[in-house]
């Protein structure tokens, strides 16, 4: 009854949207059931008043039963990420200042209490360990890390990792890992921050980046942190 009354909860204008929530049902099989089952000690706020197991279950179908991602697609991998930065992201799509014709919709049909199951839920997670792209050519591999790991002040380009963390592992809250997410994520989000359509970072500062930064700089510093094998570590 429950999973009835969550598919009648999201309303989609698109059939491409609507292609991804029946997706997202048909992937509920044991990777969701588990959910379903009775609360562990380390996934109490899944259960209870506001359950969140039919908004993870959606979930699922674009990030992966782990919180993967897919690098094919471009969707982020949620699995380790903190979970204040997780629901201040739904939150930014629920409420406009973030954008995204999937993501915005679902977010508008999530409460309060689901917003930080599902953030808890995918920080407990563990990251993944294998590098989400290949290397590439190396003049553009030379340039993503000089772009990464030093920027390019001659046009007013702070490093990823002065904000980010040394490796880019992300220091919470606000600043995300960028090793072990999909390349075509990290353009978009880029390519994001300068048509406005993401406009929920600290002080502007990725804004004002993207506005400096050349589209090949763009690509060339994403696939580069793609390809970077991430810690097998938590980043709460």
């Amino acid at each position: 009854m429950k999973t009835k009354l969550a598919t009648r909860q999201f309303r989609f204008s698109s059939p491409r949207s609507g292609f991804f929530l029946a997706t997202a049902f048909a992937l509920m099989g044991p990777a969701v059931a588990s959910f379903a089952a009775a609360p562990s000690a380390t996934e109490p706020a899944l259960h209870g008043a506001g359950s969140a197991v039919p908004a993870i279950s959606t979930c699922i179908a674009c990030h992966g039963a782990k919180g993967e991602g897919n690098t094919a697609a471009g969707y982020p991998r949620l699995a380790g990420l903190p979970a204040v930065y997780i629901a201040q992201q739904l939150h930014s799509f629920a409420h406009g200042t973030r954008v995204n014709g999937l993501m915005s919709p679902m977010a508008k049909g999530l409460n309060a209490g689901q917003i930080t199951a599902i953030a808890h839920y995918y920080s407990s997670l563990l990251p993944p360990t294998l590098a989400y792209g290949p290397m590439p050519a190396a003049a553009q591999a030379e340039l993503g890390q000089r772009l990464a790991e030093r920027g390019d002040w001659s046009v007013g380009i702070a490093s990823c990792f002065r904000c980010h963390g040394p490796g880019g592992v992300g220091v919470a809250p606000n600043f995300p890992p960028l090793v072990g997410q999909p390349a075509g994520y990290i353009e978009a989000q880029i390519k994001a921050w300068k048509d406005g359509s993401r406009h929920n970072d600290p002080q502007g500062l990725m804004h004002t980046i993207a506005l400096r930064i050349s589209d090949a700089d763009t690509q060339a510093v994403a696939i580069w942190l793609a390809a970077q094998k991430p810690m097998a570590v938590k980043t709460h």
